[in-house]
């Protein structure tokens, strides 16, 4: 995998094909689609210019000048040639000096990936809330007086870490929706909406007496100080954390629990979606173009007004994957519609939505997936707001240092490439800017029809996955005709950076194309698997939320079995000759694992929990994916250091200690031997200090890995044959089960289940792919 990492590491792009398929046909046969998994805010490395000025484009395709790019020195005005649409460029008199002995950065076959920062205008005014991040809180108070508690300590500690120029709102919300002015420090001061009604702008504008001062402009926008509304007004909400940080503490310091009595046969009345909508509208009053989020912490189920999951009524349970399925969920397409209207709103404005879901229920994050996705928000998920899940993740999007988020707003992510290649569309994090073209792929899937996107917040792991169609039909004599067998492509991705600079990072590759007879070898020389793996998990994901109908297992299955038959060596129905290549061997495991995983497997999950993992999914990178589709295990013993071993029930041993990361949960699991002298104390004796390093080995791995990752995960200590044993023998391969030939080792395990081993399937498979 080297090579691949290496091409990530100067370009921020895995594709699961490194060597393309050149026809419409051959690439059909491939099963696995051309993609791309491209992180547009990776770090890049050290050596990487920034460049102060705005980069060159093509006055035909508007792509920017790279490597690639011919130039012709010969001619009087100097000469660009654009490597997508051929259509040469005059240089402007700035690069009037370049030759062939001195380059502009751009040029350099090295900086294949640059980025350009363009300086802000002069006339800009400083006090512009528009240049700052805006964060407005909107904090669920129909929960149990303890939760609340831990909430208030957790938003008042990180009130301290936002930086001190940004701009901070409060909104509460119960039965009512409470928006807090914080511009009067001596007099607390809420304006008070009704749960139940979905509220316009401008009767919020008017409610909030947002044109007592000054009369309402007659005509124009009416938003944002440059467009008609005083800074007066603007500063009665959103407030400098340094200006309001007493008011804000003691505000919420003072919070009490939503006083409205709830019958022990009902649910609390709690209005998310009013107060959302509520919390959209008034950004898009005050800073509409900025780079703001809503972060909202959720409590529990909304039972009332629009957005409502659930009813207020005891009897009424909360929807299930078996309910979604029949379609007897009442209140789910109502609630996504009214979801999907709130994330048009937000793309529109630029803002983003951040959930914190914090309770033992489900609180509707499956319905309000669409409107988190589209606008790129931050997702959590835990059991409490005392969990430290919870905590860390929070504490993490405000930390700086070497392990912030790098949060950028305002993004706009535009794709280029050679004319024989289109673009079906992206699955991530992302939503579709309509810019229609000869670039687009009849075939949509994801974020299609449209070759511009709107990324109104991303950080340095949100990660695009691009998929692609061949358009070039199949011609006789094809690779003689074309002299260049290159497939060009341009990712652009325009953006604020959090010091509040606007940015363009341009990365352009180059892929070599092949077709007509014999070339299987090429196309295996140029696989990557992890990454193909990660392509097929979303693409999974989105087919199972999309299509209905859709049987995972069996389209998992078709598409493996026709790799195995297409770059398998073998001779015809006889499954021992089988064999893959080392370039393909690790592949089927992935799709083993991927069939078991919490992506497919929805048994068990509720829609909450398979939204959540679903969402990180498609905007974490290749390596984190992989994580998350097959766990890594490491086991530690005496007499060796720590090393990988098998994800299989035969790692268990009882004096062996495993730490298994699953990436949304990491397990340290203690076998038999380890737990007993564990509890006997023997790691506090001094003649044991052997024993004390080895128990503490997994636990300085763990806080490695719980420093590096967001959001932070659930750690599980855990003892063989204990309760919570459960969470590493869920990911383990059963070779050995309780109805299995296979009998565990002494000191070993076996599984309860009646799922097939690695071994089965892959008899299975081998069976399959030589007929």
């Amino acid at each position: 995998m080297t090579e691949f990492l290496d091409l990530e590491l100067q370009d921020s792009v895995r594709m699961p094909w490194n060597v393309l398929p050149g026809t419409k046909a051959h690439a059909a046969n491939c099963a696995i689609p051309i993609a791309a998994i491209y992180t547009p805010l990776k770090t890049l490395p050290e050596a990487t210019p920034l460049l102060p000025y705005s980069p060159l484009r093509c006055r035909s395709c508007r792509s920017v000048i790279n490597p690639f790019s011919i130039v012709d020195f010969s001619s009087v005005n100097k000469i660009w040639i654009c490597s997508f649409c051929l259509q040469r460029n005059h240089f402007p008199p700035l690069y009037q000096s370049i030759s062939e002995q001195n380059f502009p950065a751009e040029l350099f076959p090295q900086y294949t990936t640059i980025e350009y920062e363009t300086p802000a205008p002069q006339s800009q005014d400083k006090a512009q809330p528009g240049s700052s991040n805006v964060f407005l809180f909107v904090v669920d108070t129909c929960v149990i007086e303890e939760e609340l508690g831990y909430l208030k300590s957790a938003l008042l500690q990180v009130l301290g870490m936002v930086p001190e120029n940004c701009l901070i709102g409060l909104i509460t919300f119960g039965t009512y929706v409470h928006v807090h002015e914080l511009g009067f420090g001596l007099i607390p001061k809420v304006h008070v909406f009704k749960g139940t009604k979905e509220v316009t702008k401008d009767q919020l504008l008017d409610q909030m007496g947002f044109f007592t001062k000054r009369p309402r402009p007659t005509t124009g926008v009416i938003a944002g100080v440059r467009d008609g509304l005083s800074q007066e007004s603007v500063a009665r909400f959103l407030l400098p954390a340094s200006d309001c940080e007493f008011v804000l503490n003691s505000i919420l310091e003072e919070l009490q629990k939503d006083p409205w009595p709830v019958p022990s046969d009902q649910r609390a009345a709690r209005c998310t979606g009013a107060a959302l909508n509520l919390a959209a509208h008034l950004l898009g009053a005050c800073v509409p173009g900025s780079g703001a989020r809503i972060m909202a912490f959720l409590g529990g189920p909304s039972t009332e007004g629009p957005g409502a999951i659930v009813s207020k009524s005891l009897s009424e349970p909360l929807r299930s994957h078996k309910d979604l399925d029949k379609d007897s969920a009442p209140h789910y397409h109502k609630a996504v519609k009214f979801y999907e209207a709130l994330s048009k709103q937000l793309v529109h404005q630029g803002h983003v939505l951040d959930i914190f879901a914090c309770a033992l229920d489900q609180v509707g994050v499956a319905e309000l997936k669409v409107a988190v996705e589209k606008t790129g928000g931050l997702v959590v998920l835990a059991e409490s707001f005392g969990h430290s899940v919870f905590k860390d993740s929070l504490r993490c999007i405000f930390q700086a240092g070497d392990h912030d988020l790098g949060l950028a707003s305002n993004g706009i992510f535009e794709i280029n490439c050679s004319k024989d290649i289109k673009i079906q569309g992206i699955i991530g994090p992302c939503a579709s800017l309509d810019k229609k073209g000869p670039l687009c792929s009849e075939t949509v899937i994801g974020q299609g029809n449209t070759t511009a996107w709107k990324l109104c917040g991303l950080d340095k792991n949100t990660s695009l996955c691009i998929i692609f169609d061949v358009a070039k039909k199949e011609s006789p004599d094809i690779v003689s005709q074309s002299a260049n067998n290159q497939f060009y492509f341009q990712f652009l991705t325009y953006y604020q950076h959090s010091n509040g600079q606007m940015r363009l990072r341009a990365t352009t590759l180059s892929r070599r194309w092949v077709a007509g007879p014999g070339i299987k070898d090429e196309l295996i020389s140029g696989f990557d698997q992890e990454a193909a793996a990660v392509v097929m998990a979303r693409q999974v994901s989105f087919k199972m939320e999309t299509e209905a109908e859709f049987d995972p297992i069996r389209w998992l299955d078709k598409s493996l079995i026709h790799i195995c038959t297409q770059f398998g060596e073998y001779q015809k129905d006889n499954p021992s000759s089988f064999g893959l290549s080392p370039r393909l061997s690790i592949f089927p495991q992935f799709m083993f694992h991927l069939r078991r995983s919490q992506f497919v497997q929805v048994f068990n999950n509720s829609p909450d929990e398979t939204a959540y993992f679903r969402m990180i999914l498609n905007r974490e990178n290749v390596s984190n994916s992989v994580v998350m589709i097959q766990p890594s295990l490491i086991s530690y013993a005496f007499n060796s250091g720590p090393e990988a071993a098998l994800l299989d029930v035969v790692s268990i041993a009882a004096d062996k200690i495993l730490l298994l990361d699953s990436y949304f949960t990491i397990v340290v699991f203690h076998g038999a031997s380890i737990a007993q002298w564990r509890k006997a104390g023997y790691h506090e004796l001094p003649e044991h200090q052997a024993f004390s390093q080895l128990l503490q080995a997994p636990r300085s791995d763990t806080d490695a890995i719980i420093r590096e990752r967001f959001p932070v995960p659930r750690l599980v200590i855990c003892d063989q044959h204990g309760s919570q044993a459960r969470f590493l023998l869920v990911k383990l391969n059963p070779s050995a089960t309780y109805n299995s030939d296979t009998q565990a080792a002494p000191g070993g395990d076996i599984i309860f289940t009646d799922d097939v081993s690695f071994e089965v399937f892959s008899d299975h498979l081998q069976r399959l792919a030589v007929q």
